[in-house]
């Protein structure tokens, strides 16, 4: 009897875990939809949000579990009723600039130009590819792991600008033209940047850490684009 009650809680406790997971997909959807809808171009190849502000959609994760766990942290619950003239507007003040930033977090690749809308210039500031100063790739090694940011083995493909503006190509990619694969379009697009004599470095340490968790497939055309170099 007392293993079929544990086994109880512990259903229970998966299928709210397995909602929240669910609930953030779709804020994850609906959020890049709107996204899509506000900075597409009908010309554009390649649509990303930008490191590290694209991981603070995580913390919606967070407050998604907390909402079906919410008898869990008691403690947060009596410190907000307790302190509610000053904690509610506070708490809605700050997560209204957080999806505010969330959302207008979007750099837009087309055939000629860079558009990055942010915080500070939601309307989206424009770059030729003459803007490019360099480009840095490879795979991210073994390191200390802390929440939000990249883990052992994931590819990075950086456009530092003559701002100083850095685009991450592919750490959250919203979308491509026609759902290409992401791999071929980043290929195309370095393959130009290359031929206007852009700098590159690029790397392939690390490489044996992408290939254990990656299909050879997209592992061979990830390669092609670290070694492409003129």
């Amino acid at each position: 009897m007392k293993f079929i009650k544990t086994l109880g809680k512990g259903l229970f406790f998966l299928s709210k875990f397995v909602l929240a997971i669910t609930f953030f997909f779709v804020f994850f959807y609906l959020l890049s939809l709107l996204q899509e809808k506000l900075f597409l171009p009908k010309d554009y190849r390649l649509w990303t949000s930008n490191y590290p502000l694209s991981r603070l959609i995580f913390i919606f994760e967070l407050y998604i579990i907390f909402l079906l766990f919410k008898s869990k942290f008691k403690i947060i619950l009596n410190f907000a009723k307790r302190n509610k003239k000053w904690f509610y507007p506070a708490f809605a003040l700050v997560n209204f600039l957080l999806l505010y930033a969330v959302l207008f977090n979007v750099s837009v690749i087309t055939e000629n130009r860079i558009t990055n809308h942010s915080f500070l210039a939601p309307q989206g500031k424009t770059y030729s590819y003459s803007d490019i100063s360099s480009i840095d790739t490879g795979i991210y090694g073994k390191k200390l792991y802390f929440p939000f940011t990249h883990s052992a083995g994931d590819f990075y493909y950086k456009l530092i600008l003559k701002d100083g503006t850095t685009i991450y190509l592919f750490d959250s990619t919203g979308g491509t033209q026609d759902n290409r694969d992401v791999y071929e379009v980043i290929g195309e697009l370095d393959g130009s940047f290359v031929s206007m004599g852009i700098g590159k470095t690029a790397s392939l340490d690390n490489f044996e850490l992408l290939e254990g968790s990656l299909d050879i497939e997209y592992s061979n055309k990830i390669k092609k684009v670290i070694t492409n170099t003129k």
